[in-house]
C-alpha cells in the first residue's frame, strides 16, 4: 500500500501523482515557511503541469476543510471519552489540533486534490525503478 503505484505513496512522500519520482511541492521541509506551501510548476520527472488550470488549487480548500474537521470531531472524542472534558471544555484542545494540524492540512490537501485528477502511470517512471 506504500509502494509506487498507490495514490497514498504519493500523499505522504510529496510526489508527483503521475510518476510517484518527482517532488510536489518546492520545500520538503515545513519550517521553512516562505516556501513550504509552494507547488513546483512541472514535475522534474515526468513534466506533469501540475497548476492544471488558473486557480486549480482552489478546490483544496474543500479538502483542508474536511481534514480539520476530521481533526476536530477525533479531538473532541479523545477529550471527551478519554479525558472526561465537557463540551466547551474540548474548545480549547480542539482548537490547539486544528493550529498545530493547519501547515500540514494545507500541504496535504494540495497534494490531494490533485491525485483526484491525475492518475499513476508506470511508463513515466524512471528505467531504474520498473523492476519493483
Amino acid at each position: 500500500m506504500l509502494k509506487k503505484g498507490f495514490k497514498l505513496y504519493s500523499i505522504l512522500f510529496n510526489k508527483c501523482p503521475r510518476c510517484h519520482e518527482g517532488d510536489f511541492l518546492e520545500e520538503k521541509n515545513i519550517l521553512k515557511i516562505n516556501k513550504a506551501f509552494k507547488v513546483k510548476e512541472h514535475c522534474p520527472n515526468c513534466d506533469l503541469k501540475y497548476m492544471r488550470e488558473p486557480s486549480f488549487f482552489y478546490g483544496a480548500m474543500y479538502v483542508n476543510y474536511g481534514l480539520s474537521v476530521g481533526v476536530a470531531v477525533v479531538t473532541f472524542i479523545i477529550s471527551y471519552l478519554g479525558f472526561g472534558l465537557t463540551l466547551k471544555q474540548s474548545f480549547l484542545p480542539i482548537i490547539i489540533a486544528i493550529v498545530a494540524t493547519s501547515p500540514f492540512a494545507a500541504r496535504w490537501s494540495r497534494i490531494i486534490w490533485i491525485n483526484i485528477f491525475v492518475h499513476y502511470n508506470a511508463k513515466y517512471q524512471k528505467d531504474s525503478d520498473t523492476d519493483e
